[in-house]
């Protein structure tokens, strides 16, 4: 008999404290992680959402674990390690866009294994959500990551990944090996060029498609930023869904949005196009504010301006 479905969406992996420079000598605090952007994004597109991560017994965990209760986001999930730091990172600007300083190095997260995940919360879930990220962290993280995805296949929890490779964490040829031992038993894959690029080399749209496919991704949605989306469902169509153009000011989390948001719409029952079209509202109205989190956008928001795009004449 199947456990009862209570969550949308349950994501795993690392959540920081986030530092945001607006000029020389300030920051803005704020909060990040890109699968706690993603649970925060889905809970606020409608979604019951849960966080399955390791914080440190500080005032940083303390602030996480308070933003959570805040979004609806269960942390049932959440375990607290009074020897271990919550991770924090700082972002900065220039004309080439955002970059990222970490300090994550022996985070509770980081510490988390197979044996850390709670019994019966990953079951109960209508999709897992995790990244390269959550992998990358550590090698027992990683390890983590597989036996929660092997709980969710058993248990007819659908598991959806986005690749967010980044090579300060680990080298390309690990990354890929992991990513072609996940995207078996991935339903929605969650790439962008660059990244599948730097893993394979590969850089056009639809060869990165078929490949992800050719991994055994179910489903891709290829993030393509201000150019919008390409979405494909493996049956050899692909729909290119248009950008919602907006002035960005900070990109910073708006992948971890347009995942967040399409796992939340699909799990409300719309269409694959339909959903993709509302994360792609979605995402580009969370660049319009600074910070990962803050300008994460309400569904309410986002269905105005797609009953408007109908609308149009």
């Amino acid at each position: 008999m199947q456990t009862a479905k209570t969550l949308d969406v349950l994501a795993i992996g690392e959540a920081m404290v986030e530092f945001n420079q607006q000029s020389a000598q300030h920051y803005l605090a704020g909060y990040g992680g890109d699968t706690s952007n993603c649970a925060i994004a889905a809970a606020r597109m409608g979604a019951r959402t849960g966080y399955l991560t390791q914080l440190g017994g500080d005032r940083f965990g303390d602030e996480l674990v308070a933003l959570w209760r805040r979004e609806g986001v269960s942390t049932e999930g959440v375990a607290r390690l009074a020897a271990a730091p919550t991770a924090v990172y700082f972002v900065h600007h220039d004309e080439r866009g955002h970059h990222f300083t970490y300090r994550r190095a022996g985070s509770a997260a980081s510490r988390m294994g197979p044996a850390d995940l709670p019994a019966g919360l990953i079951e109960r879930a209508q999709w897992l959500h995790c990244s390269g990220i959550s992998q990358a962290i550590s090698a027992t993280a990683c390890e983590a990551v597989m036996a929660a995805i092997a709980r969710a296949r058993a248990a007819g929890t659908r598991v959806s990944y986005d690749l967010n490779f980044r090579p300060s964490l680990w080298p390309a040829a690990q990354a890929l090996q992991v990513a072609q031992a996940t995207l078996v038993q991935c339903d929605l894959f969650f790439p962008s060029i660059d990244e599948v690029a730097a893993l394979t080399g590969l850089r056009e749209p639809q060869a990165v498609i078929d490949w992800s496919h050719a991994q055994g991704a179910r489903m891709v949605a290829l993030k393509l930023g201000a150019q919008g989306s390409l979405l494909s469902l493996g049956d050899g169509r692909v729909q290119r869904i248009a950008p919602h153009p907006v002035q960005a000011q900070d990109a910073t989390g708006a992948g971890d949005c347009f995942a967040g948001a399409l796992l939340a719409r699909l799990a409300a029952g719309d269409a694959p196009e339909q959903a993709a079209r509302a994360a792609n509202v979605a995402a580009a109205l969370s660049t319009l504010g600074h910070g990962a989190v803050a300008p994460l956008p309400h569904w309410p928001a986002v269905q105005a301006l797609l009953a408007a795009a109908v609308a149009k004449p």
